[in-house]
């Protein structure tokens, strides 16, 4: 197994790859996103190490075998340092600034015979930033780009910041005097991307969050030094700033650069290009791989949804489930490998429990009607006991809005109508005596996409939450405004609750059921429709209230939460596994780096 293997010092970068190309391609970091129902995101570890480790040989001389023939380095500095003593003689260029002796300590690895290190402001040529004091953008003209506009080696120059006119053109210019084979280089913000200026390049000119290096080394060598290790360290510990972090040229000047002969320089960058092309193979086939994977566990998800035929009895119907479990059970262990497949596997467990596939049903279980009706009179008593306002009905239920059919004794019914509905409040911070309390207060930050309610940065007094609005073991929360539209949890302890936020406080129902059904995907789908708003969604209580949810008999309530919660401890210890092997993976992938290096 590649996994297995330590690199050896003598392997070739196409070895590096081809030898542990399952680690490359398997170690996979994987980050949950914020909203509800958004699917998770990841990132291709491996091949991002991978690339960094062909950019760190490139740099330390092991991309390419050295030619004794090639001219040393040494050579190429004391005629870049020659030409500059020219150019000021003749005031070209302004006198260059001495730059501190370089100290053995300073250098983080030996480089190879004919190497040299030196710092960037001794081969510049040129080192300069952008206008500081942009002109207003003239909507047409000559462009003006900023660092948005400098991509690693692409330069956009259709979409600029700002156009000028031919005088702040003419000025600008004059100062920078950007030309064909400079290096642009984004010093603010996203610091760190380069590339070379193009022949027949647009005229332009710059903001200061790019500054433009001009030299007699290889551009696009000095190009792909700037992305490796060694330089976004430098990057990361000179940048200064706090809301936007930048480096200052001064700064820049001082930062150490390996200088291999010119001609060892156009090899390298060739052979960069060629296994960056690799990658970048690796990668589309990656992604592709895992697209592919996560489509085929949704379609034989989907496949467990889908409703039986108008003409297949009830029997039917049940072998058609069987059917369709037994096939996905048969590849269960090559199907949910991943963190999404798991997920999509919960959210089907959730949507089979609220359509009555999860466990079968007992026809001597008292319907769900006989609850509802428990539930209206429950109600009507707590109106006559001036306890809750009379509510307005809520409107009779049609066939057309039903998203599915529902199995015998279980019944459609709308939220509202399953118990008590209120909407969160933020008690006046002018109050003082309001708060800091020891009742947790929820934002839609305290909800987590899983459910969990965490801890709580406010809290209220007893004074407080008696201008707000309070939540009691069981009740359910749904955060119903913004990205995060549909996080729902289950209330463990009394709380209050902030206007985004709506509370559903059932009777007579079981409420880990309610919960579970409030996180099912046919739910989150009715609440989307309901909501009003792209940018930022929002469903008002009203509108929350009358979405439907299905109700199976009391019993069969319990039966379905025991079953849910079984079905997730195991989706939960799969996935535990998954991340224990994905930590060893991304282990594997930095010992073979360091070990390669």
């Amino acid at each position: 197994m590649a996994d297995n293997k330590t690199p050896s010092t003598s392997a070739s970068p196409e070895q590096l790859i081809t030898e542990h190309l399952d680690i490359w391609t398997t170690a996979i970091e994987h980050k949950s996103s914020a909203g509800r129902g958004s699917s998770k995101k990841f990132s291709l570890y491996g091949i991002k190490k991978l690339r960094e480790l062909i950019l760190e040989l490139a740099v330390r001389g092991k991309l390419v075998p050295q030619d004794p023939n090639d001219e040393p380095a040494s050579v190429l500095l004391e005629r870049i340092a020659a030409e500059k003593t020219q150019l000021f003689k003749d005031k070209k260029i302004k006198k260059p600034k001495v730059l501190p002796e370089m100290s053995e300590d300073e250098k983080p690895f030996e480089v190879p015979e004919g190497w040299e290190w030196t710092r960037l402001g001794e081969i510049a040529k040129k080192l300069t930033d952008g206008s500081h004091n942009p002109s207003r953008n003239n909507g047409e003209g000559y462009p003006m780009l900023s660092g948005q506009n400098v991509n690693y080696g692409k330069i956009d120059f259709v979409n600029p910041s700002r156009y000028v006119d031919q005088e702040n053109y003419d000025k600008e210019h004059s100062r920078t005097l950007v030309q064909e084979n400079d290096v642009l280089l984004t010093i603010v913000g996203s610091i760190g991307r380069s590339a070379v200026v193009p022949p027949m390049a647009p005229k332009f000119v710059l903001q200061r969050s790019v500054a433009v290096i001009s030299t007699d080394l290889i551009p696009e060598f000095i190009c792909n030094q700037f992305i490796s290790p060694i330089c976004m360290r430098y990057f990361d510990k000179h940048a200064k700033g706090t809301a936007q972090k930048g480096i200052y040229l001064g700064k820049l000047s001082q930062m150490l650069l390996v200088i291999p002969p010119l001609d060892e320089q156009q090899r390298i960058v060739a052979k960069v290009d060629e296994l960056m092309s690799l990658c970048d193979a690796l990668e589309a086939q990656t992604e592709n791989s895992i697209k592919a994977h996560q489509t085929l566990v949704e379609v034989l998800l989907e496949a467990l949804l889908k409703a039986p035929e108008q003409t297949a009895t009830p029997e039917q119907a049940t072998k058609q489930f069987q059917q369709n479990w037994q096939r996905l059970s048969e590849h269960f262990d090559t199907l949910f490998t991943t963190t999404a497949s798991i997920d999509t596997l919960k959210q089907t467990i959730l949507q089979l429990a609220v359509m009555g596939k999860l466990v079968p049903q007992n026809p001597d279980d008292e319907p769900a009607a006989k609850l509802l009706e428990r539930i209206a009179s429950e109600k009507a008593q707590l109106i006559k006991d001036k306890k809750i306002k009379k509510q307005k009905p809520l409107p009779e239920i049609t066939d057309e809005e039903k998203p599915f059919e529902l199995p015998h004794n279980w019944e459609w019914y709308r939220l509202g109508d399953s118990g008590l509905g209120s909407t969160g409040k933020t008690p006046s911070t002018k109050r003082s005596d309001f708060f800091d309390g020891d009742i947790p207060f929820i934002g839609p930050g305290q909800i987590t996409p899983s459910g969990k309610i965490i801890e709580s940065e406010k809290f209220l007094t007893e004074a407080g939450i008696q201008y707000g609005t309070e939540a009691l073991p069981e009740d359910i929360l749904m955060v119903c405004i913004g990205g995060s539209i549909g996080k729902s949890a289950l209330v463990t302890e009394r709380a209050a609750f902030n206007q985004q936020i709506n509370c559903i406080s059932p009777l007579y129902i079981n409420s880990s059921f309610l919960y579970r059904a409030l996180s099912s995907k046919s739910f989150y789908k009715s609440l989307l429709e309901k909501a009003t708003g792209s940018a930022t969604p929002i469903i008002n209580r009203g509108k929350w209230e009358e979405l439907l949810v299905p109700i199976p008999p009391v019993h069969e309530q319990h039966r379905i939460v025991a079953k849910v919660d079984e079905l997730m401890a195991l989706c939960d210890q799969l996935k535990a596994r998954l991340t224990d092997v994905q930590t060893t993976k991304l282990h594997l992938t930095d010992a073979i780096v360091g070990q390669a290096l």
